[in-house]
């Protein structure tokens, strides 16, 4: 809120004099929040943002179809235009440097089963977000169904440890020394912390997973011509240079992240992508599969 929608807020407001309320919940709770809104049939909210949230009201029929004028790639927008996204999150392994001196940070996630790392491994686990099955499904992705399955049961009898805290809560304990590191965190976090002075840096394991934060608008939403004009500001160069300046990852191909790096290139860092759609259908079964395997 405080790195972007605050900046954000201020600068539509001030080029085109509209007010903006925002709230800030899980994608659970906001699909919960609209469907109840659209079964009373009066809508509150005109834009939702997150990563899966799109799917699953789109599925529920309670999207407007509707993408803003744009120079994004295709693959950064619904082909049946109910969403576009916003930026960009990057999932890989983040870690400690006071504990983890960089030069010996594990490089690939087979050296994650090391013994060195027995017990010292943790990671974000349902009900607080949904980051370990979408773990296990860029395993499945990468590796293959049966070896992918393997390498999980061998990275469960490791003795990983599951938190129940937000992905950026996760970092902040591998920052306060709690564990080593951390296989799923966002990248850019790292570097923003980083930045701030903390032992912390992120790992470009081979590949990472990449998400779209998407935003789209809601079937019943009371401004929808207000809605537009800021969906089109989002993913303008002017919306996408607030997003960089935040330190997210903007998905606008004349607008860099601050650090380059930190965006795949499909060279030196690949990753899997997996659309709003395709997590929605796959996230059922990558759950319990983790429940079957971590739990």
């Amino acid at each position: 809120v405080d790195q972007f929608v605050r900046p954000a807020q201020e600068a539509f407001m001030r080029k085109y004099g509209v007010q903006i309320d925002y709230v800030r919940s899980g994608t659970p709770d906001m699909v919960l929040r609209v469907t109840n809104e659209a079964r009373a049939g009066v809508g509150q909210g005109d834009i939702v943002d997150g990563t899966s949230s799109s799917a699953a009201l789109k599925r529920e029929g309670l999207l407007m179809q509707f993408v803003p004028p744009h120079e994004l790639p295709p693959e950064f927008v619904d082909k049946d235009h109910y969403w576009i996204a916003n930026n960009l999150y990057v999932m890989t392994p983040g870690y400690n440097t006071s504990l983890v001196p960089k030069g010996t940070q594990p490089k690939t996630y087979e050296d994650l089963l090391d013994p060195k790392w027995k017990g010292k491994i943790a990671w974000t686990v349902p009900p607080a977000n949904m980051l370990a099955p979408q773990f296990v499904g860029l395993i499945l992705a990468a590796m293959g169904e049966e070896k992918g399955k393997d390498y999980l049961r061998k990275l469960a009898a490791h003795g990983i440890v599951g938190h129940s805290v937000s992905g950026r809560q996760m970092l902040d304990l591998v920052i306060a020394g709690e564990f080593p590191l951390a296989p799923q965190i966002f990248n850019n976090h790292t570097v923003i912390s980083a930045g701030r002075g903390a032992p912390s840096d992120w790992i470009p394991m081979q590949p990472g997973l990449g998400l779209l934060s998407v935003a789209s608008i809601t079937k019943l939403a009371p401004h929808p011509n207000a809605a537009k004009l800021l969906m089109e500001f989002l993913v303008s160069e002017e919306g996408q240079k607030l997003m960089a300046a935040s330190g997210e990852l903007p998905v606008h191909p004349k607008v860099p992240p601050n650090d380059p790096r930190l965006r795949p290139d499909g060279k030196e860092f690949r990753a899997v992508y997996f659309t709003p759609e395709e997590l929605d259908a796959a996230l059922p079964r990558w759950f319990e599969i983790f429940k079957d395997i971590f739990r």
